[in-house]
């Protein structure tokens, strides 16, 4: 059981920290306009990969969840 009521915990967790991005992303202009990423502008099409936005998501989280594990005794 108590890994049941973890798992709801940590899905919680996740999912406040998921709108909490969602609310605030509209606000972060720089947010998918930071240099190496990918902007492709022609007439009636826009093509934008966000290459190094992903990458600095991606490390952000990794030392998120990494910290958790490490507070947690994991």
């Amino acid at each position: 059981m108590k890994s049941f009521s973890y798992l709801f915990f940590i899905l919680a967790f996740f999912f406040f920290f998921l709108g909490l991005i969602f609310s605030l992303a509209g606000k972060i202009r720089w947010l998918g306009h930071l240099p190496g990423d990918i902007i492709i502008k022609k007439e009636n099409f826009t093509f934008i990969f966000p290459l190094t936005t992903c990458l600095l998501l991606s490390l952000g989280l990794s030392l998120l969840v990494w910290l958790i594990l490490k507070l947690l005794g994991r």
